[in-house]
């Protein structure tokens, strides 16, 4: 949604997320520090968004460019608008396009956060495993690799499966000790594991709402209300279902020569 959208009566979109995501600022920074330590010069965002983190990292490494790839040509404009707001504009480019067989790459380094389902057609969850394979191969040797990707803390039960996203099965994800084994498998040593606590899933889940929660409460007889309402209560409903049974890892990772 844009700025004109909201301006002809529609809900803002995502002005409270800083990350598409649950990720606090002081995660972002020590994930910025460790994965600029290597000094890049060549940065890849897979699935980047607006691309944030990519930023960040830029930011701090001003020898480094950055590529960030997506199909959400909204997103990628709000990461132009921040690069150029950050003096950034002439050191990164955010490319409309599917990852999957991206001829984008090897990069220093490779971020993937929450967006291992771009680089596979393959169904959940083999196409963690196809990710991981491509995420070698678009890696230098010495260079890094952020994955963020979901895992089940345990397994759901049958009636939270039934309250989460269409056709929710156990077999969605694998637990965290499995992901780390196919990253290993798949090349790479894990140098840093991370997971994101309840505290950044519920800024998150919040921020995502927050925007479209106050606009529908002072809008509520507006023509889009009624579909705004059912959309929101949905999604509040598939929170619930997923609170504390949904984790999502941060995998720094080194490839294996």
């Amino acid at each position: 949604m844009t700025d004109t959208d909201t301006a002809h009566g529609h809900p803002p979109r995502l002005t409270r997320l800083t990350f598409h995501g649950p990720l606090s600022e002081t995660r972002a920074n020590n994930l910025v520090q460790r994965l600029t330590r290597t000094n890049p010069t060549t940065v890849l965002d897979i699935g980047c968004g607006w691309g944030e983190l990519m930023l960040r990292v830029l930011a701090e490494a001003p020898d480094a460019t950055g590529i960030g790839i997506d199909v959400k040509a909204e997103d990628l404009a709000r990461g132009r608008r921040n690069a150029e707001a950050r003096g950034l504009a002439q050191r990164v480019e955010f490319v409309e396009e599917s990852a999957i067989g991206t001829a984008h790459g090897p990069a220093d380094l490779v971020l993937c956060v929450g967006a291992s389902q771009a680089l596979s057609a393959a169904e959940p969850p083999e196409y963690t495993t196809e990710a991981l394979r491509a995420l070698r191969r678009l890696v230098t040797d010495g260079g890094r690799v952020l994955l963020g990707e979901g895992f089940w803390q345990r397994t759901p039960t049958a009636a939270e499966l039934s309250g989460m996203w269409p056709g929710a099965a156990a077999t969605d994800h694998y637990d965290l000790a499995t992901l780390l084994d196919l990253a290993v498998a798949a090349g790479f040593r894990p140098e840093w594991t991370e997971t994101a606590n309840l505290d950044e899933w519920e800024e998150f889940e919040s921020s995502y709402q927050a925007d479209v929660e106050i606009w529908l409460a002072e809008h509520p007889d507006h023509p889009l209300a009624a579909e705004t309402r059912e959309r929101l209560d949905r999604h509040r409903a598939q929170w619930m279902s997923y609170r504390g049974v949904l984790g999502l890892a941060y995998l720094t990772l080194v490839p294996a020569r």
